[in-house]
């Protein structure tokens, strides 16, 4: 039985609180919604409070959490997918990762 394997995997917490947190694994099929073979959870907000979120839950498929917000996000790539988040979450730190 295939079972999914850790792509990546980190967290980081700033000095004021902040929490960003990416996970990635590598499935052996995609998850119900998506069509590639990674499952993703990326996270950035404050114990509590989901600011900003990329994830790709089964029945949902790829999207986006800006607060209360969601909406669809078009995955290219593992590489794009972080990139995007990464850009977000430094416009919220006002330029700074």
């Amino acid at each position: 039985m295939a079972v999914a394997i850790s792509y990546f995997d980190e967290k980081l917490v700033y000095p004021d609180g902040a929490i960003l947190q990416m996970r990635i694994w590598q499935v052996p099929q995609p998850v119900r919604g998506s069509t590639h073979e990674f499952k993703y959870s990326l996270f950035y907000g404050r114990p509590g409070l989901r600011i900003l979120a990329y994830d790709n839950e089964a029945g949902k498929g790829d999207h986006v959490h800006r607060l209360n917000n969601e909406t669809a996000y078009a995955f290219v790539s593992v590489e794009r997918l972080v990139a995007d988040f990464l850009a977000e979450v430094s416009l919220l730190r006002g330029g700074a990762l």
